[in-house]
């Protein structure tokens, strides 16, 4: 019995050194083989991790490339801005509390600034705040005397967008603002880093490419507690390009200065040439600096954003009711159509009926018989319903849009432009937008009212340059742009020849050109009788929203071969366009023959 038992004891003593063996054996091997993953498979991926322990990037940002007028004045450039920050995961509240007085006393800056923005930046979690903002010579000294005593508190230096001219051409120009954190995830394939800045509207967003620059940095190689040991290479950021526009700064201003009298409007100064765009002004404007500084306050904000004067909005890319501006399109549709030859003359009275209601003459009594030169030189309205009745909708849609009408202009700054407006029999067949189809019929008070463009019309102020610089150039509807970069986009169009008889245009230049010789607008001559001979049309329009109504003049100079083009629109400015609108282009005409001669 005795054996019996030694014999199982040594049975169990070898099974216990053989599970000790397997285990110590495969605790080796799982070890071989981790070793194995670590130096061998993974290699280049650790190799990699300790590189990143090593080497440090410091970033360094791009200057953003400076926009230019067409003589090489600065409409938009770049400044450092130096700004005093903290870091509060190395500053806590009882830390601050001990801070705050100190660098209140030293910058000379309330306490009561400082604790809030340290408070608002706590409660978001923010990795660092900015106390302060825009700091002077004097200020950056004084805490680089003393910052050894201030841990977690430093100077950034950041470069800031500066528009020297503040409101001047703000809708063109635009304005730039970091990129989010939803726009990061894709902007960062392009080379933006968080909080970059990016070009929101205007020329900024458009030519984006061209003057964000790139970002550079300098490689630093580390030891175990942080220390620099060595730089291991620099690459410097690049500049953006500078973007020069065909905008020249003393028509501009000229532009700016006419609308300050005004409730809202616009000014277009063009080369009917090319399209190349001289002033671009719109009504409520904004300062472009705005959008640069850092703390935007909420009354301030609130104005921009949610007034309903919406100073944001660019008039000179939105749609009004043109009026008698639009009578060139009228004119045009009765020659082009055939029915209404060159030689055509009508009778003009106080008023003619169309359905149920009596359009009247504007100076209600009519102006005898009357051929289109002289009707344009007037502005008469029945001459042009007679014109317009004559010919039907679709006859005037047709050359809306040969004209350019309708359609979006190809501005480079086209992001808030819209298309405007013009009936046809088709649109009121399916309902005018608003009813069932073929529950809404075209009517003769329809008629009546496109044909000196009001009601079913609604045109923009780029639309009528374009279609004006048709009349002035001899022929051709331009893209207009602000720079010539803008020939490389896909939206530009070299100016095309329209489909339009040659000599119908003539008709329509001799009549504009008579407007201001003897018509509505001659007393643009009055006082500035050393002009060129000049063209153009005078217009006042019902407010389709039932507001006030809207002052038009639109001119070329000279008459012949003509290097300018204006429009001049004043928004629910009542008293026609020989009285508000006619004066505003004349300011610019002065400034621009001043520089010529």
């Amino acid at each position: 019995m005795k054996n019996i038992k030694f014999n199982k004891k040594v049975v169990q003593l070898n099974n216990q050194y053989i599970i000790i063996v397997f285990l110590s054996s495969f605790a080796f091997l799982l070890i071989f083989f981790r070793l194995f993953f670590l130096q061998v498979i993974n290699n280049e991926s650790f190799k990699k991790m300790s590189e990143q322990n090593r080497i440090r990037v410091i970033a360094k940002e791009p200057i953003r490339g400076k926009i230019l007028d067409k003589n090489g004045e600065v409409l938009a450039t770049s400044k450092i801005n130096y700004s005093l920050i903290i870091k509060p995961q190395f500053v806590n509240q009882s830390i601050w509390q001990k801070y705050k007085y100190s660098i209140a006393n030293l910058l000379n800056i309330q306490i009561e600034q400082l604790d809030s923005k340290y408070k608002l930046g706590v409660m978001n979690n923010k990795y660092s705040i900015t106390l302060v903002n825009n700091l002077s010579i004097d200020q950056i000294i004084k805490f680089k005397e003393n910052e050894d005593k201030f841990f977690g508190i430093e100077i950034l230096r950041k470069v800031k967008r500066d528009y020297p001219y503040k409101t001047l051409g703000a809708h063109a120009l635009g304005y730039t603002s970091a990129i989010t954190n939803s726009e990061f995830k894709i902007l960062s394939k392009k080379g933006y880093r968080l909080n970059d800045l990016i070009g929101r509207t205007g020329v900024e967003s458009a030519y984006e490419r061209f003057l964000r620059g790139e970002w550079g940095g300098e490689m630093i190689e580390v030891n175990a507690n942080g220390t620099v040991q060595k730089s291991l290479g620099i690459k410097p950021p690049k500049k953006g390009e500078d973007v020069t526009l065909t905008i020249d700064l003393s028509l501009q201003k000229i532009a700016e200065k006419v609308l300050q009298d005004k409730k809202g409007g616009a000014v277009i100064v063009m080369d009917p040439r090319d399209g190349a765009i001289r002033a671009i002004a719109s009504k409520p404007n904004f300062d472009l600096n705005f959008f640069t500084q850092a703390f935007k306050p909420e009354k301030k904000y609130n104005e921009l954003f949610f007034s309903d004067s919406k100073p944001l909005f660019n008039r000179a890319l939105n749609a009004y009711d043109p009026g008698s501006v639009w009578k060139i399109v009228t004119a045009l549709a009765g020659m082009e159509s055939g029915k209404f030859p060159t030689n055509t003359e009508l009778q003009t009275a106080p008023c003619i009926l169309y359905g149920s209601q009596c359009f009247r003459e504007h100076n209600d009594e009519g102006f005898g018989l009357i051929g289109y030169e002289d009707a344009l030189r007037v502005s008469s309205n029945t001459f042009f319903y007679q014109i317009g009745y004559g010919v039907g909708v679709d006859e005037i849609n047709k050359i809306s849009k040969i004209l350019g009408f309708n359609q979006l202009s190809g501005i480079e700054i086209g992001d808030q432009e819209d298309r405007g407006f013009v009936a046809s029999g088709e649109w009121a067949k399916n309902g005018r937008g608003w009813g069932k189809p073929g529950q809404t019929p075209w009517l003769p008070e329809d008629i009546a009212s496109m044909s000196i463009g009001q009601f079913v019309v609604q045109a923009t102020p780029i639309q009528i340059a374009r279609a004006y610089a048709v009349i002035a150039n001899g022929g051709y509807l331009v893209t207009p742009h602000l720079s010539d970069l803008a020939k490389e986009s896909l939206s530009y169009k070299k100016p095309m020849k329209v489909d339009i008889d040659s000599k119908h245009l003539k008709v329509i230049r001799n009549g504009l050109s008579k407007v201001v010789q003897s018509g509505t607008g001659v007393s643009i001559n009055y006082g500035s009788t050393d002009f060129p001979p000049i063209s153009g049309k005078t217009g006042t329009a019902e407010d389709a929203l039932g507001g006030p109504d809207h002052a038009w003049f639109v001119c070329f100079a000279p008459s012949e071969n003509s290097e300018l083009l204006i429009v001049a629109f004043a928004e629910n400015t009542p008293g026609g366009g020989s009285v508000h609108a006619l004066p505003m282009a004349k300011s610019i005409l002065e400034e621009w023959y001043k520089k010529n001669n």
